[in-house]
């Protein structure tokens, strides 16, 4: 049996082990303020797709300003290296669920300062393998962010209608061709500034392809707030 040992130290009001260092905390995110600010960030990120840029700059960098992604800003809570590679990897095939909790926290802590948006929507899974899975990772994180930061969450706003294959072993390419049609809204959206919370963003595809969808459904501002940015 695998504990979520910061929901129940919490509950009992007991140090726990820090899920990177195991040495005992008390920290709502579930490690240790040391290693929280070890783990690895993007250098310079781009304001508008994430990725690191070779200096600070407040303008996006030159793929964002030739082809701009359908959605307005990404922030990544980290960089895709360990231990977050293996964080995400724990939370989405061995459900070591506390990984979304560590990622909620400081996701909220790294947006706190950012407009507020209406509303948070979790890129969902298609129904056949959230049966199998059990869970959405990115609703998981989600949950933990609305909660920190006051805000609602829509999990079920944004339905994927289609299955696909798995993104990983795909171009950038096959991707989009990958995701065509492949999300539908449930009902009309009836928010301005929405904040699509995923586990993962590697060339922005599945958030790109959700942005649009709500874009064309009204909404004025899309923002991506991600655990990790590959």
């Amino acid at each position: 049996m695998v504990y979520n040992w910061p929901i129940i130290s919490q509950f009992f009001r007991l140090p726990f082990p820090c899920l990177l260092c195991g040495a005992p905390t008390s920290h709502p995110a579930g490690a240790c303020p040391p290693c929280l600010d070890e783990l690895p960030r993007i250098p310079h990120p781009c304001p508008r797709c994430g990725e690191a840029l070779g200096a600070p700059s407040a303008l996006p960098c030159g793929h964002c300003l030739r082809r701009p992604p359908a959605f307005d800003a990404l922030v990544a809570a980290c960089a895709w290296a360990p231990p977050v590679s293996g964080f995400v990897g724990g939370l989405k095939f061995r459900e070591q669920l506390a990984a979304a909790r560590l990622f909620g926290h400081r996701l909220a802590d790294m947006v706190a300062d950012q407009p507020r948006p209406d509303v948070l929507i979790p890129v969902p899974l298609h129904a056949r393998r959230l049966r199998r899975r059990g869970f959405n990772q990115a609703q998981e994180i989600a949950r933990f962010v609305a909660r920190r930061l006051h805000l609602p969450l829509a999990a079920t706003h944004v339905r994927r209608v289609r299955p696909t294959p798995p993104q990983q072993n795909l171009d950038a390419r096959t991707r989009r061709r990958n995701l065509r049609d492949a999300f539908a809204l449930a009902r009309p959206v009836p928010w301005r500034h929405v904040a699509i919370i995923d586990d993962v963003v590697t060339t922005g595809s599945t958030v790109g392809e959700i942005a649009r969808l709500l874009k064309s459904a009204g909404v004025s501002r899309v923002v991506v707030w991600t655990a990790a940015r590959a």
